[in-house]
Parts: structure tokens; C-alpha cells; sequence
């Protein structure tokens, strides 16, 4: 080294140093030289300290020792630099290392402040919201009972009205309690809400990685869409930190595209008794079907319809589906798909209403589709059905309105249509015939041709025409894809124009020589004398229809006057499906009818009316004539002619205590005509030829089987879509019974 070391006087003994002990002396030196010092970095803790202050270096103690180490160093310049080398990364080293420790531990601590005001922040937020939903009672919101399946309406002697969410399926809910309690699920969200804003707040980043995607799907937040928007809308949340990847719902949600609703509605089908009241569902537009409405391969069908098990038999089937005995099925498939179904394969019309909503609201809606679209619900068939869980998803976005709430007891399809049509939810109606409409359209434009002579019309031509087999006439393209627009003027079945359902009726008669006053009520739904606009044409279909007779007798004549009030008729259900065989109707002509009514018994000489339980099929064929109507425009319609005739084979089964044998077993025909005199007056007509048997009977005044030839007429006048009057007569041509005529003129009025 260049630096001169003076001599210093040292009184003491003078050891001599081995060579081993000389190398960490020599290393020792170079510590302590200024020059080596200033290769070595200044430890923070030196510094701040002010251990490392300008002082002279100590003098050495021993002279001679350090000019040996320096010798030492010099002689072998090689071994000590790279020593010195080896030693200075190890310093450096540990001094890297002490730095990392020292800025990790600030972190630490700075991360924990950080998440320890985050929870403290969440604690506030959630305590907050809770006094939002306690000052406003959400807990008893209707859109919060309604996202939660509580159905609070008195209406149904089989769900509805209990204090419980009808879903049972635990999953469904956070809290343990929410079935029975809307308030501790409410609670239970607003705490997963709070747990998520945390996660968020300390920066967690799961909730974007892939590998996350499973976990995140299972959160409260992707499971339950529409519960988090709506309290996010009504306690004021910063929805910004609770985006949460959801890709099993994101992927949904893309498919769809939802930007528009309208309900659906399928005329009444009495071929499929499930179908007899008509069907709705959901169209769900994107934007391209929502801009264009004949482009239905852009859009999907929101169908709620029950689960069934098709091997049960009708009457099991009929019996579950109206008691709850099957859950119901969410289905979404491609609008081509389930349009195909109602307008090819069952040959229905449909009426399609644009609702009124926005897009939010519609996207809303169908995040709560999301929530409960896997879920097992009952299902019955006259309450809880297709037609009710539409409103029930309406008032998620609109609870003000309370629809599902003006309901009546037996829901209907058409009352659906007409609630939301009162409510003023309607923006649009689309009318798109069935494919018999279509083909009967071209078979009245062929008839009208060759009646003016224009054209001829063979039989064969004819037939051709009607078949849905050679003549593939239809609304929807040949690839199901697309709506074609035939010339078409609109049919007279929109159910926006029919009469109320629910019917009753007052009326005088006048029986064998007996008066008598009728008080009848009518569930529902539709008779063939009733105002027509509405309905499907020539359309028979009644339940739970009552008529209590009040007779005015006298007590001067003999034995035989009735009793003053008797049960003339309850009709549990009795419908009529007419496909008439000259039209492009591709259905048959059937009927059913079970009853218990007052029959006058004709085995007995001079027999009286006795109340029987009573069941009828008939099956036949029918025909129709006339002209059919045309439109406004002078478009021709899709609509039969009006005029009706039928022959049905019958068999009836009846039983009862008043009459021989206490039952009757009976084969005939019934015959009859509709005709259609204007648009407020129809009449029908009807022969019915039974033949009765009731076995063998050894008293000589008692027939065992006969003949009972029974002639009706009825006549109705509609003085305006809620009232009418009503004419009807019978005769009833067996010589043995003691009142042969019925004539009753009665006042009906519909509600």
C-alpha cells in the first residue's frame, strides 16, 4: 500500500506469528484501512446512529504486526483479494437481506392497517344497511318476497298463503331460516354483500383468476343476481366493488341476450286437455328479434309448465298436476322451436303482446330466471301455473302494480293477458296463425274463386288444399327459422276481446205446471251459445257450473209437486272439441261430460225428476257451412264457416236413488246445428235420441229398457260483452214422465 506508517515506541515482548494465524490478521487490517472501508456498503443503523463519526483511526498496538500483515498481504496478493471479495458478497449480502426484512415488515404492518380499516369500513356499511332495511322494512318488500318465492295472496286451499317461500330446496337460501323468514335471508345477503365489498377492498384478485371461476360461480353473488341488483338499487351500494367474475352466468346471460319481453299466448286446445285454457310464455328478444319481429331464430321461449310423468294415466295425471303432485319445469329453448310446436304441431294460433319494460328491467328478470330456473317448485295446475309465474316475474320489477295479487282463485292464461292489457303493460299485439289457419285461409280464397266462377274446384284440389300432409302452408319459413307474413286478415280469437269467465245468471221458467226462478254461477269458462269474439272457434268448454232452482208450488194440488228448492244442476266439468271435417281442421270431433243433474226417469209410468250423477262421452263428426268472415280490409280470413251441424254417438252411465235400479246405462245419438244469425244472436238446436236400460223387472208397470227422444233449443242475444239474454226449451218426448216441457228465459251476466 502506498500509505507510509510511522514508527511507534512499543515497551513489551515481541511474539513471532505463525504463518496459519497470519491471514486473518491480514483480513482483519483490511477492515480496518479506510481504503478497504470504502468498499463495503454503511449499515442504515450506523448512519442514523451516528456510530460512524469523523474520528482518527486507534493507533496500532503492535508495529510489528502490522507490518507483517501488510507484508503478509502484499507477498500474496492473489489469496487475500479474492478473500476480501468473498467476504464483501457476504456482507452485502446480509445487508440486501436486513433491507428486505426491514420493507417487508413495514408492509406487513401496513397491510394489516389497511385490512383492519377495510373490516372497520364493512362493519359500518353493513350496520347502515341494516337500519335502512329496519327503518323501511324491506324484509316484507314485495319484490324481495317475491325474489324469495313467498307467495302472501289467500287464494289456494293448497300453497298459497302460507307464511313460507314455497321453495324447500335449502340451497336456495343463505340463512338456515330464509324458507320462513324473507328477514334473515335479507340479513344473510346484506352479510355476504359486506364480506365481498373486504375482499374487494384488500385488493384480493381471485376474483378475476380462472382458477377461481368455480369458487366464484358457488358465491352468493352469481348464484342470487337479481337479490344483490335490487339491494344494491335500494340501499345505494357502489356496485363498482362488487364486480365479480361469474362465468357460468355470464355465459347465460350472453347466450340470451335479453333486451325485450312479450307474452306468448296459444289458443285453447281441448285435444290436449293440458291445453284446454290456452298456454302463455315469455319471448325473450335480443336486439336483433326485438328490431325485426319475424326474425325469431334471434330469440328464445321462457316456457314454466309442469313436470309430468307420462305414464301416469289422465286421471292420475289430472289429479297430481292440480294438487301439487309434480313440480313444475323451467324450460328455455330457441323461439323457432316452441313456436313450431303450437303453430305446426298442434295447429294453435298465437297472439304475441310486446310488455313495457326496459331493458334493465327485462335483464333483471332473467337474472332472477337464473336463480330459480333449476329449482323444484309444486306446480298446480289452477293456480300456481304458466299464466302466474309470468306476473310473479313482472313484479320483481314492477311491485307497485301487485299483479300476481289481482289474480283471481283458478288462474286462467287469458286472464293474464287481459290483467296486464288493464294494467296498461301492453306496448304491442302480433298476430301469427296456425298452420291449418293458413291452409283453411286458401280453401276459403279457392271456394270464394269458384263460387264467382273465376276458377273450378275439384274434390281433389279440394283435399289437397286441407292437408297438412300436401300442403305445407305455413307462418313460418321452411327452415323454422323466420316468420313469413301471409295475407291473412286477423281471426276473431284475440282473447283481449272475449267476455269474462266467470258467469252468473237469473232467469224465469215454467215446468210441466210449475214456476220457477233459476240462480246459477259458472266458474268458467266458455259455451257454444256464448259471444264467440275471443275463443276459438265454435269453442265448448265448462267447469263448475251450479244452478239452484226455486219452484213456486202449490199445496192444493196432489203429491207429486217438486220440492220448493232443489239442486237442478252441478256441472263439474263438460266441453265439445268440433273439427269439422270439410275445413283444414286436422282434429276430431269428441265430447265429455260429467255431472250430477235432474233427469225424469221413464221406466216408471208417470216418473218424476230425480238428481243423478251422470257420465257422457260422445264421439262423431262434424261439418260447417256458410260464408267466412273477412276482414275489414277485405282480406280473406283463416276463420270457418260459421254455420255448424254435428252427429255424435253417445254413451251414458247415471246413478242414482230415485230412479230404477237405482241406475241407468244408455246408447244413442245426439244431433245438432249452430247457426251464427249475426254477431249478437246464435241459436242451436240439438235431438237427443238415448236409449236406456236399466235391468229386468218383474213388476208389470216397470220397463226395463226404452227409448227417451229429448229435443232442446237455445238462443242467445248479447247486449254487450258483460251481459246477454238467454232463451232455452226443451221437450221431452217420453209418455211415461209428468213434466214433458222446460222453457226458462234468463239474464247472464259475465264477470
Amino acid at each position: 500500500m502506498s500509505k507510509n506508517l510511522k514508527p511507534i515506541a512499543v515497551n513489551g515482548t515481541f511474539h513471532i506469528i505463525s504463518p496459519r494465524a497470519r491471514l486473518p490478521l491480514a483480513i482483519a487490517g483490511l477492515l480496518l484501512s479506510a481504503q478497504a472501508q470504502a468498499f463495503l456498503p454503511t449499515p442504515l443503523s450506523l448512519m442514523t446512529t451516528g456510530e460512524l463519526a469523523d474520528t482518527a483511526t486507534p493507533a496500532l498496538t503492535n508495529n510489528l504486526t502490522v507490518k507483517r500483515s501488510i507484508s503478509s498481504v502484499n507477498t500474496d496478493n492473489t489469496e487475500s483479494n479474492q478473500n476480501t471479495r468473498d467476504t464483501q458478497t457476504v456482507v452485502n449480502a446480509q445487508n440486501i437481506k436486513n433491507t428486505r426484512n426491514v420493507q417487508n415488515a413495514q408492509g406487513n404492518a401496513n397491510t394489516a392497517n389497511t385490512q383492519s380499516a377495510q373490516a372497520t369500513n364493512a362493519e359500518q356499511l353493513l350496520s347502515t344497511w341494516r337500519e335502512h332495511v329496519k327503518t323501511d322494512n324491506l324484509s316484507q318488500h314485495t319484490t324481495w318476497r317475491r325474489l324469495l318465492y313467498f307467495i302472501d295472496d289467500e287464494k289456494s286451499i293448497f300453497s298459497k298463503g302460507k307464511t313460507k317461500s314455497l321453495v324447500a330446496d335449502s340451497s336456495f337460501f343463505l340463512s338456515a331460516t330464509g324458507q320462513q323468514d324473507s328477514g334473515a335471508e335479507l340479513d344473510a345477503m346484506l352479510v355476504a354483500l359486506s364480506e365481498q365489498l373486504t375482499r374487494a377492498g384488500n385488493g384480493n384478485k381471485a376474483i378475476s383468476n380462472k382458477g377461481s371461476a368455480q369458487a366464484n360461480n358457488n358465491s352468493a353473488l352469481c348464484r342470487f343476481p337479481a337479490r344483490v341488483q335490487w339491494l344494491t338499487d335500494t340501499l345505494n351500494i357502489d356496485d363498482a366493488r362488487l364486480q365479480l367474475a361469474c362465468p357460468e352466468l355470464d355465459d347465460w346471460m350472453a347466450t340470451l341476450a335479453p333486451e325485450q319481453l312479450s307474452v306468448m299466448f296459444a289458443q285453447e286446445y281441448l285435444d290436449n286437455p293440458i291445453s284446454a285454457f290456452g298456454h302463455t310464455l315469455l319471448r325473450i328478444d335480443s336486439q336483433a328479434s326485438a328490431a325485426d319481429f319475424n326474425q325469431i331464430h334471434h330469440a328464445y321461449a321462457l316456457n314454466d309448465t309442469v313436470d309430468g310423468d307420462t305414464a301416469d294415466s289422465f286421471v292420475v295425471f289430472a289429479i297430481k298436476a292440480m294438487s301439487g303432485g309434480y313440480n313444475n319445469s323451467i324450460e328455455i329453448d330457441p323461439y323457432p322451436k316452441k313456436l313450431a310446436d303450437y303453430l305446426k304441431d298442434d295447429e294453435r294460433d298465437t297472439w304475441t303482446y310486446q310488455l313495457d319494460l326496459t331493458p334493465t328491467e327485462v335483464r333483471q328478470i332473467m337474472a332472477h330466471v337464473w336463480e330459480t330456473k333449476d329449482l323444484e317448485i309444486p306446480y298446480y295446475f289452477a293456480t300456481d301455473n304458466c299464466a302466474s309465474e309470468i306476473l310473479r316475474l313482472i313484479d320483481v320489477v314492477r311491485p307497485e302494480k301487485h299483479l300476481l295479487s289481482q289474480l283471481p282463485y283458478v288462474v286462467i292464461p287469458s286472464d293474464v293477458v287481459n290483467l296486464l292489457d288493464k294494467e296498461k303493460m301492453l306496448v304491442s299485439t302480433r298476430y301469427t296463425p296456425s298452420d291449418s289457419t293458413v291452409r283453411q285461409a286458401q280453401l276459403n280464397t279457392a271456394r270464394q274463386a269458384a263460387k264467382l266462377g273465376y276458377q273450378g274446384l275439384d274434390k281433389e284440389t279440394e283435399n289437397k288444399i286441407k292437408s297438412a300432409a300436401s300442403n305445407p302452408a305455413s307462418s313460418m319459413s321452411e327452415d323454422k327459422q323466420v316468420l313469413q307474413a301471409p295475407m291473412i286478415a286477423v281471426s276473431n280469437n284475440n282473447p283481449l276481446d272475449r267476455h269474462p269467465l266467470q258467469r252468473g245468471q237469473m232467469g224465469i221458467g215454467h215446468r210441466g205446471d210449475n214456476s220457477y226462478i233459476d240462480v246459477g254461477l259458472r266458474a268458467g269458462f266458455h259455451d257454444i251459445l256464448d259471444r264467440p269474439a275471443g275463443f276459438k272457434q265454435f269453442f265448448n268448454l265448462e267447469g263448475v257450473d251450479a244452478t239452484l232452482r226455486f219452484y213456486d208450488t202449490d199445496d192444493d194440488k196432489d203429491n207429486k209437486q217438486p220440492s220448493s228448492v232443489v239442486l237442478q244442476n252441478f256441472t263439474l266439468i263438460r266441453g265439445r272439441s268440433f273439427n269439422p271435417v270439410n275445413t283444414a281442421q286436422k282434429g276430431q270431433t269428441w265430447g265429455a261430460n260429467i255431472e250430477a243433474t235432474r233427469i225424469n226417469d221413464g221406466s216408471q209410468q208417470e216418473g218424476t225428476d230425480h238428481l243423478v250423477g251422470s257420465t257422457t262421452l260422445e264421439y262423431g263428426k262434424s261439418w260447417a257451412f256458410g260464408t267466412p268472415r273477412t276482414g275489414p280490409s277485405g282480406l280473406v280470413t283463416g276463420e270457418m264457416p260459421p254455420q255448424l251441424c254435428y252427429t255424435l254417438a253417445t254413451g251414458t252411465v247415471q246413478a242414482g236413488r230415485g230412479i230404477n235400479k237405482g241406475y241407468r246405462v244408455g246408447a244413442g245419438v245426439n244431433a245438432g246445428c249452430l247457426y251464427q244469425i249475426n254477431n249478437q244472436l246464435r241459436a242451436q238446436a240439438e235431438l237427443q235420441l238415448p236409449y236406456w236400460y236399466h235391468g229386468s223387472s218383474d213388476e208389470p208397470d216397470v220397463r226395463g229398457h226404452y227409448w227417451q227422444p229429448i229435443t232442446t233449443l237455445g238462443l242467445q242475444y248479447d247486449i254487450d260483452k258483460k251481459q246477454a239474454l238467454r232463451l232455452n226449451a226443451s221437450y221431452d218426448w217420453q209418455d211415461r214422465v209428468d213434466a214433458n216441457e222446460d222453457i226458462k228465459l234468463a239474464y247472464m251476466r259475465y264477470f
